[in-house]
């Protein structure tokens, strides 16, 4: 079985920067650099402002906007409320921005879907959709996307970047359901007597201003349990802007939208979404993605919902079965239910049904190791893609010194839970240009296309860049049993 190796290498760009907020530690710092700026006649903030707009440009698109915002954002540390000109205003801004290198030390953990916009293709040829996971200052996660064509000859062509990478509008959850808030409340262990009476005073659909509002004034009416309760309240806030969106307009190319950490369960990064193109019974259509939320501490499965990958919804998952990395998405309903592959304790691979796509509540063992490069740990490598002959699921298995190969399983199409075939030699190994990296020996995907009867596959190589192979689908599952 011979994989065929593109040689086409992605790999991280320093020069691909976006704007950031950048907030001195303490209040009173904050307002001693306002204070300097303040300082300056308005000469020298001109002089000072049309500097970092001369060093600068060329750089981002609409920098005068985000250093209004950060002005606005910054404003309430004034001592007074006279105006300011617009060139204070943006200078100020300008001293709480800081440029962020998404790329500067990793791209990789691609994942491959088709195209929304299949239009002015050549007869054969699919323009996909790859996200990968981008590794910058701080070791933070964000994802970054690439856009590019499979020809009908398997030729992969990569569209060239956008210079610019910009920042979404944020908008939090514009309402929330009170059932489904009350049920998220219980599966994160949240639900009490006080957090049931703050929803019971709540209508069925309520704002996030008015829930933190509730829960600000059940805590003064409970004041004798102020510091029991103010926890708890943290907690639940914490949960509502935990879902959130993200939009972008079409005049922004693909590759120049970013999803970087928003929520509190984010902060320290978002890793590996595996998308998968998800088609429901009514015959309409969505991507979701399914990442790992990482807060510093705890790792967090969490979803991600979009149509045309300008407005992103990001959702909590809930449930017992919520648990560990890895979870992938069936790209349909089985037999009436969503499915999920997933890894519960990290070394096995799982298989979890549910009637609603945000609680996941039973699981049930699919597979364990069986070959010795598998011995360590396995899991999926993305959603699993309906062929003729069954579930084709890509796993990874971890060997002997922490090496990370990938391999293949076919599932019954109408039963995922009986393992038709799997390969017992890996598909594809590191070899001796793709084990060199920030971690050495591995290489790994999070999700594959078919296209002309291959197997297309991104990968990335020892958590560094990113690299395509191709295989044909035949060869492929005549090699399992």
């Amino acid at each position: 079985m011979q994989i065929q190796r593109t040689g086409i290498v992605l790999s991280p760009n320093k020069q691909r920067v976006v704007l950031r907020p950048f907030q001195p530690p303490g209040d009173d710092r904050v307002m001693r650099v306002i204070g300097r700026v303040c300082t300056l006649s308005e000469q020298e903030v001109d002089h000072q402002l049309a500097h970092v707009l001369e060093e600068f440009h060329g750089r981002h698109q609409k920098p005068k906007a985000f250093f209004e915002q950060r002005y606005r954002d910054i404003r309430h540390h004034l001592f007074t409320d006279n105006p300011l000109s617009e060139n204070r205003r943006l200078l100020l801004g300008a001293y709480f921005t800081q440029e962020y290198a998404l790329e500067s030390a990793a791209l990789f953990n691609p994942s491959l879907v088709w195209h929304p916009d299949q239009r002015n293709l050549p007869q054969g040829a699919r323009r996909f959709a790859m996200s990968l996971r981008s590794v910058g200052e701080g070791h933070i996660s964000s994802i970054v996307f690439r856009s590019g064509t499979i020809h009908s000859d398997l030729q992969i062509t990569i569209d060239e970047p956008s210079r610019f990478v910009t920042t979404p509008r944020f908008v939090l959850d514009a309402c929330y359901e009170n059932d489904l808030f009350r049920r998220k409340l219980i599966e994160l262990n949240l639900g009490t007597p006080f957090t049931y009476e703050v929803l019971a005073e709540l209508p069925e659909e309520f704002t996030l201003e008015r829930l933190e509002t509730r829960l600000r004034a059940s805590l003064r009416e409970r004041r004798s349990h102020h510091n029991e309760l103010a926890p708890l309240v943290d907690k639940v806030i914490m949960l509502a802007k935990s879902n959130y969106e993200i939009q972008y307009t079409p005049e922004h190319e693909l590759s120049e939208r970013l999803i970087f950490p928003f929520s509190p369960t984010e902060t320290n990064g978002i890793e590996d979404a595996r998308f998968v193109h998800f088609f429901d019974d009514d015959g309409s259509s969505r991507y979701y993605a399914t990442y790992s939320a990482y807060d510093g501490q705890m790792v967090l499965p969490q979803l991600l919902e979009t149509k045309d990958f300008l407005r992103f919804k990001m959702h909590t998952l809930n449930g017992p079965a919520v648990s560990n990395k890895g979870m992938a998405l069936f790209p349909r309903k089985i037999n009436g239910h969503y499915a999920m592959l997933g890894r519960q304790d990290g070394e096995h691979l799982y298989l979890m049904y549910s009637d609603m796509i945000y609680f996941w509540h039973t699981y049930e063992l699919l597979t364990k190791p069986a070959n010795p490069w598998e011995y360590v740990q396995m899991g999926n490598c993305g959603s699993p893609i309906e062929t003729d002959a069954g579930w084709l699921v890509l796993t990874h298995g971890v060997g002997a010194m922490r090496k990370y190969c990938i391999g293949a399983m076919l599932l019954d199409i109408n039963d995922p839970s009986i393992i038709l075939a799997r390969l017992h030699e890996p598909l594809i190994t590191p070899n001796e240009v793709e084990r060199e990296g920030y971690v050495p020996n591995v290489v790994y995907t999070c999700g594959a296309i078919v296209h002309q009867n291959h197997l297309v596959i991104p990968y990335a190589m020892s958590d560094y860049a990113t690299t395509f192979a191709t295989i044909e689908l035949p060869t492929l599952l005549a090699a399992m049993s």
